[in-house]
């Protein structure tokens, strides 16, 4: 199963998020509201990929991306931006900062599973409905 951590701001993202994650693919979501908080939880567990919000109010979504780098235990975990504001993503230039890929908000929950997966070159079969149980 696939552990995904999520850092946004905005509670109503993080809820859709999660659930959509959960029950498209049957992934595991842990979330959280800060920077700060997902620097300390991507320190202390095993995740698979990071959504990371661009636009927090304390600690934006680069500053974020920067102290993750800057760690040993969380340097090599892909990190996928989550951002209502294309131009300035384009602007800043992600990709070549290191991001794995951008997720413009809104998005549509029923396909953020097959997004992340393609970004990320995942077997789309990884991506097992949390409600078809496989014999």
């Amino acid at each position: 199963m696939k552990r995904i951590l999520l850092i946004d701001d905005q509670a109503d993202i993080r809820q859709v998020v999660q659930l959509s994650l959960q029950i498209v693919a049957g992934w595991q979501v842990i979330s959280c509201n800060t920077g700060l908080e997902g620097v300390a939880l991507a320190q202390q567990e095993k995740w698979d990929v990071i959504l990371l919000d661009l636009m927090m109010p304390d600690l934006d979504g680069v500053a974020t991306f920067h102290l993750l780098q800057d760690c040993d235990k969380s340097q090599h975990i892909p990190v996928i931006l989550l951002t209502a504001d294309l131009a300035l993503a384009k602007m800043l230039d992600l990709k070549s900062l290191g991001f794995s890929g951008i997720i413009a908000k809104p998005f549509e929950p029923i396909l953020l599973a097959n997004q992340i997966a393609l970004i990320l070159q995942w077997d789309v079969s990884s991506a097992t409905p949390a409600n078809i149980i496989n014999p």
